[in-house]
């Protein structure tokens, strides 16, 4: 191995070494961890040797034919400036960096190979803040430029999730805690979770209030993407970034899309479906798996008064030839895309109706949902991990790229609210009931 190559693998198994270690701010290192930390101690006692050998044999050599030290030192410049990468021009685009996806995915697969050169590029973007290893992960994180492009197509892939709202965490974040109102009733003393107003007149009712609070706390979670690609797809980076680009956007949307929907909230973000803050309107009597008219002026009252100008009607795609059957009198209550001034989707009460393959089969909970998703939020951290594997499927002629993203969600709402008035509750999360006939 030539000497920058040693120095590439030297720091990059000290970055997997640091990042092992900071994991003891945290929690306890586990036997796992500790035996990573021991291998990697021995990598780098290895490259050290190295590159003392290196140095003392130069120093030899530079003794034995001091006189012409010279020479070889304008020899040894040159070849260096011919390997190193060309210096950046503060006018142009950064020349360290990949021209493209496909480009820095053949420089990953490369690095995937025993004894391969790790492409200093790679090192570089591991080594740095931001884009640092993960040592649970492996590999190198994508190139922030691609990031963004990778991010931006799978969140406008995504139905549900280019509609949360999204808060990004810094480098060092892994968690975030947000102060969040606990309020449960809108009745007087109860709105901001303790608050009191009065007015003049009402002198003799004062009484102390405060603000009562709660504590939402979004931890990363990881979603993991697999990407096979064959031979002969590795040799064009142009095919090979066009593959990455859709299938990452595609699935990482659906499944992102997925998880707002029906989440466990463990290992995952929590779904509206699995959050306390979702209202399950009753069916009517007697009522079979269709949609009805009482489904959704009910549905609707039931939505929150601010949640309304943002809300969504989402529906399995078997409810929407349903909805063509729903009138008051001889009125139709849905109203079909570009029926009015070519609106892009049709309207259920005035507010858009959006077919969903994630929404439950007809008659199931979530087979039609009306919510106002800027009452979700989002947590991500910019990054996303790759690596690549030329043992996996080698009968096949195959390589495998895995992708890491990290993301947490779960609803702004924990609960259902009691209005000022009444007792039905009301929330942005809204769907219907199980109907399989008779009451429930």
């Amino acid at each position: 191995m030539k000497r920058k190559e040693i120095v590439a693998r030297l720091k990059d198994a000290q970055l997997r070494g640091k990042n092992i270690l900071s994991k003891s701010e945290q929690r306890e290192l586990t036997d796992e961890d500790i035996a990573a930390l021991d291998k990697i101690k021995v990598e780098i006692d290895k490259y050290k040797k190295l590159l003392d050998c290196i140095k003392d044999f130069d120093s030899a050599d530079i003794t034995a034919e001091e006189e012409n030290s010279e020479e070889a030192d304008d020899k040894e410049k040159a070849k260096e400036e011919d390997d190193a990468p060309p210096k950046a021009d503060p006018a142009k685009k950064d020349e360290r960096s990949f021209r493209n996806l496909g480009d820095q995915m053949m420089a990953v697969y490369r690095a995937s190979q025993p004894g391969s050169k790790i492409d200093t590029r790679l090192t570089t973007r591991s080594a740095s803040g931001l884009n640092a290893t993960n040592p649970s992960d492996g590999g190198f994180l994508v190139q922030t430029d691609f990031v963004k492009d990778l991010l931006k197509r799978t969140y406008d892939t995504g139905i549900l999730a280019s509609r949360c709202k999204k808060i990004p965490l810094t480098t060092n974040a892994n968690s975030i805690k947000i102060n969040a109102i606990d309020e449960i009733s809108r009745a007087n003393g109860s709105r901001w979770g303790g608050l009191s107003t009065y007015w003049e007149n009402e002198a003799d009712q004062f009484s102390a209030s405060k603000p009562k609070f709660r504590q939402m706390e979004l931890s990363l979670k990881k979603l993991t993407g697999l990407c096979y690609v064959t031979d002969e797809l590795l040799q064009d980076a142009a095919a090979l970034e066009k593959v990455i680009k859709e299938g990452f956007a595609d699935e990482f949307g659906f499944k992102m899309d997925d998880v707002i929907l029906r989440g466990t909230g463990a290992g995952q973000p929590l779904g509206i479906l699995n959050s306390d803050a979702l209202v399950k309107v009753d069916k009517e009597k007697n009522q079979t798996a269709k949609i009805t008219v009482e489904n959704i002026v009910k549905m609707w009252s039931r939505m929150w008064s601010r949640s309304r100008s943002n809300a969504v009607w989402f529906v399995n795609p078997e409810i929407e030839p349903l909805l063509y059957t729903l009138v008051v009198g001889d009125k139709p209550v849905y109203i079909p895309a570009g029926s009015m001034a070519n609106a892009p989707y049709g309207t259920l009460l005035g507010r858009p109706v959006i077919a969903l393959e994630q929404c439950a089969e007809l008659g199931e909970v979530g087979d039609i949902i009306l919510a106002d998703l800027s009452q979700y939020l989002l947590i991500d951290k910019g990054g996303i991990n790759t690596a690549s594997s030329i043992h996996v499927r080698f009968l096949y002629d195959e390589a495998v790229f895995r992708f890491i993203y990290r993301v947490d969600g779960q609803p702004v709402w924990n609960k259902a609210l009691k209005p000022y008035k009444g007792d039905a509750t009301v929330s942005p999360f809204i769907t219907l009931a199980k109907r399989t006939g008779g009451n429930s």
